[in-house]
């Protein structure tokens, strides 16, 4: 089985982790949050989201980009940065046994020095010229079951 894990880095939405971290949990993959936050995760709306699962979330919290990095040490080939300015359709996205989805915040994406650290890993959903972009919780979604279905007869 793949481990996957998602990466929020500085999320600003409480009811958009909420809603990530339940999905997480009913996939088995791991959450992770870059601080800082927008949000408290001891907020009603944060549980309301996540319902009764969000205790059950494997979450963990990382001061910064680089504890996250030094702690988990991701190889370039096990990461897929997402993105409105992705390089390539996520549907091409490498499906190693771990794999580390990173997304942006929810107004600003994903810092520059991300995309230096990683610059062939970037990965976009394709939307049409109707809207700006998708809300972060339905790309997560979407990028999350797309990386896990060569095993979806698992579930």
């Amino acid at each position: 089985m793949s481990e996957r894990h998602v990466v929020l880095v500085a999320p600003e939405v409480h009811w958009n982790t909420g809603n990530i971290g339940r999905t997480c949990l009913g996939t088995g993959a791991f959450l992770h949050l870059i601080q800082p936050l927008g949000f408290s995760l001891e907020g009603k709306e944060v549980k309301r989201a996540g319902l009764d699962y969000w205790p059950r979330v494997k979450l963990s919290v990382w001061d910064d980009f680089s504890s996250f990095q030094e702690a988990l040490i991701p190889r370039p080939s096990e990461v897929v940065l997402l993105s409105k300015n992705g390089k390539r359709p996520f549907w091409q996205m490498p499906a190693p046994k771990r794999l580390f989805l990173i997304f942006g915040s929810e107004t600003k994406g994903l810092p520059k020095i991300i995309f230096q650290k990683y610059p062939d890993q970037s990965f976009k959903i394709p939307i049409n010229d109707q809207i700006r972009c998708l809300n972060l919780s339905t790309s997560v979604g979407i990028a999350l079951y797309e990386s896990l279905r060569p095993q979806i007869n698992a579930f």
